[in-house]
Order: C-alpha cells, then structure tokens, then sequence
C-alpha cells in the first residue's frame, strides 16, 4: 500500500523498503528495538543518579536535625534534672528523668516495631503489571 507524501523522497524510500528482505527489516526492527531499549535504560539510570543526589542530600540534612534534636533534648533533660534538684535530692532528680526518658523510649520502640510489622516489603502493583507485560507485547489486552 502506498501513502501518498508530499516528501520528494518519500518515493525512494519506499523503494528502498521493497527491495529489502523481511529477515533485514527484522533485524532494523530488532537493532532499533535495541537502541531504543538502551537509551531507555540510560535515561533511567541518569534520572536514578538524580534522585539519589538529591536523597543524599536531603539525608545529610536530616542527620544534622537529627543531631541538633539530641543535643536541644540533652540539655533540656539536663535543665529538667537541674531544675527538680532545686526542690529535691539531685540523683533522685536524675532517676526521674531517666525513667521519663525510658518510657518514652519504650513507647517509641513499641510502636515503630508495630509499624514495621504491618509493613509488605513486596511491591504488589508492580509485579501484577509486570506480569502483564508479555501479554501486552503479544497484542493480549486483559
């Protein structure tokens, strides 16, 4: 079947297309399948490189909060010791701290372990439309 172009040399290339074996339009096919395929996998991997940049950073950042976060709740503890010794023995002042700080530990503890385990580390959505690739590429659409 022949489209009708306005390209001058549209005619040549339909010429050029009648002449070739379908083993050698195959394997164009396949070749630029190929290319396809690794710039694909080269923009996927420049786009990874970018996002793990950016997530480096956005770690090295938290880890300073973090740290910063520990250190305003050390002294804050220090300041709630300091300030119950005024009115009490200090080591009784320092095990009310403690034990305030191990039960917020213990709390934490708790419920993050709770969390976790409700966790599927299995990335369902992906596998199910992984699995309907090959159907997708055989022309099945289900």
């Amino acid at each position: 079947m022949t489209v009708p172009t306005s390209d001058p040399g549209s005619a040549r290339r339909q010429a050029d297309v009648a002449d070739v074996s379908l083993g050698e339009l195959l394997g164009n096919v396949s070749r630029d399948l190929s290319t396809l395929m690794r710039q694909e996998v080269s923009l996927a991997k420049a786009e990874i490189k970018d996002e793990a940049t950016k997530a480096s950073k956005g770690a090295g950042m938290l880890a300073g909060a973090s740290l910063a976060g520990w250190l305003a709740v050390l002294f804050a503890s220090i300041a709630v010791w300091w300030a119950l010794a005024n009115v009490m023995d200090e080591g009784l002042a320092a095990l009310i701290v403690a034990v305030l700080w191990a039960v917020i530990g213990t709390v934490l503890y708790t419920t993050g372990r709770r969390t976790l385990r409700t966790m599927n580390p299995t990335p369902e959505r992906t596998m199910d439309t992984v699995k309907q690739v090959p159907d997708a590429l055989k022309g099945n659409m289900s």
